[in-house]
């Protein structure tokens, strides 16, 4: 693996050199360490940020420029990658993988790659920032209209219990490593729930359950339960990839782009150095007094090199024959391999959500936590926010909230959560 050890220094090598010159490029560009970006000067950054982005800043998010910092990835996922990654393959048609077992499918990109799209989104799949389970715990978002310099308006607020999910497959720090037996059994990628919620009041005690399948001709299962019915819903795959209304989060963007992978068509668009929020300073992250709301400001936001692919649903297979949107712009961070950033268009091409991840790179996912410590830092989603441009409101969440009971929120990779808990039974035993 020696080869394999070097390629990885040498990526990180390059990325280093990468960032000491990203801003001799930016400077150009007018932007700098120490800069704070509002509306009177969002000019600066138009070339680097998205369009989703450069909406927001010019209705009033506000964004303080820090310098490039590096981000390393948990050393069992980074030893994962050295032992494993050099086996791994795309198969005959380029959807799916061979050969995965954990850790980075692809750790050494290649721009001039046909299939790099394809890979990065893979990568993208199997991301540093959790590997075995997670469980979120009594979060909370609020739902208001877009309102620059004015007050928070408010349209909703959502509370909910837990927003969890175990990995069967690329299990790097909690036994059964790295495969989960059940796996064999299942052939379940992964399991996720979310359950229950709390308020709104209409919404109280329902929840949500998914699991996504390796087979790549087969489609996400997924359920919901109603309390006040006492049903639990068998849910078209359609209503994953779809939102209406003030539901501004579908269930494919809930960490990103979410999507399962094989359902779409992946075309490369680049790699670019812009600005992402990837040393947050807040957790819990802060309400924006400026866009009534909306996002999360003033934050840190710093130059980063991205990988850019445009995802466009696969019209007739599965849940993205109902996605609503023409294609999504995913914006993938080249050391996190998380994407920040999504913005989606409709089917008339016109730009219509973003989705805006404020992430926060430490050992603790509060300052004061007390069991919620690691051995090393890692990347934590301290804020999320979905922007519809068209509609003139968001949906921001707060991860964790800034009124719960629960302070630490995040446990990654801990035992926290295990199979058992993303079953339609526990979700049901759970509900109020």
């Amino acid at each position: 693996m020696a080869r394999s050890l070097f390629g990885r220094t040498a990526l990180y090598a390059s990325v280093a050199v990468l960032a000491m010159g990203l801003f001799v490029a930016s400077a150009s560009a007018g932007v700098k360490p120490g800069d704070v970006i509002t509306p009177q000067n969002s000019y600066k950054v138009k070339d680097i940020v998205s369009p989703g982005v450069y909406y927001m800043v010019n209705h009033g998010m506000q964004m303080d420029i820090v310098p490039t910092t590096r981000i390393d990835w948990p050393p069992p996922y980074r030893d994962a990658t050295e032992k494993y990654s050099s086996q791994v393959r795309l198969t005959s048609d380029h959807r799916s993988l061979i050969g995965y077992v954990a850790g980075q499918p692809f750790p050494l990109i290649d721009t001039n790659d046909p299939y790099i799209a394809q890979k990065v989104m893979w990568n993208n799949v199997f991301r540093p920032i959790t590997s075995d389970d997670y469980d979120l715990r009594f979060y909370d978002c609020t739902i208001q209209y877009i309102r620059p310099g004015q007050s928070q308006h408010v349209i909703n607020d959502i509370w909910v219990g837990h927003y969890a999910g175990y990995s069967l497959v690329g299990r790097t720090e909690v036994e059964p490593i790295p495969t989960d037996p059940d796996f064999k059994v299942t052939n379940r990628l992964w399991v996720f729930a979310l359950y229950p919620i709390l308020a709104p009041a209409d919404a109280y005690g329902q929840g949500l359950i998914r699991y996504r399948y390796a087979n790549p001709e087969r489609g996400d299962d997924s359920w919901d339960w109603n309390p006040g019915t006492r049903r639990v819903r068998r849910l078209n795959e359609a209503i994953l990839s779809s939102a209406t209304g003030t539901q501004t989060f579908d269930p494919d963007h809930y960490s990103g782009f979410n999507a399962k992978t094989e359902f779409y068509d992946y075309k490369f668009l680049g790699e670019k150095e812009m600005l992402m929020s990837v040393h947050a300073k807040h957790s819990p992250e802060v309400t924006c007094p400026t866009d009534g709301g909306a996002t999360a400001c003033p934050e840190a936001w710093e130059m980063r090199h991205v990988y850019v692919v445009q995802a466009t649903p696969r019209r007739g297979i599965g849940q993205a024959n109902g996605a609503l949107d023409k294609s999504s712009i995913i914006y993938i961070d080249s050391e996190v391999w998380f994407d920040p950033i999504v913005d989606t268009y409709d089917r008339q091409g016109q730009l219509w959500r973003s989705n805006i991840y404020w992430l926060a790179y430490r050992d603790r996912p509060v300052p004061d936590a007390r069991v919620a410590i690691y051995p090393f830092k890692r990347e934590f989603v301290v804020g999320a926010s979905r922007i519809d441009m068209q509609g003139g409101i968001s949906t921001m969440c707060y991860l964790p909230g800034q009124h719960t009971p629960e302070r630490e929120c995040w446990y990654i990779n801990m035992g926290a959560v295990d199979k058992d808990f993303c079953t339609v039974k526990a979700m049901v035993a759970a509900a109020p």
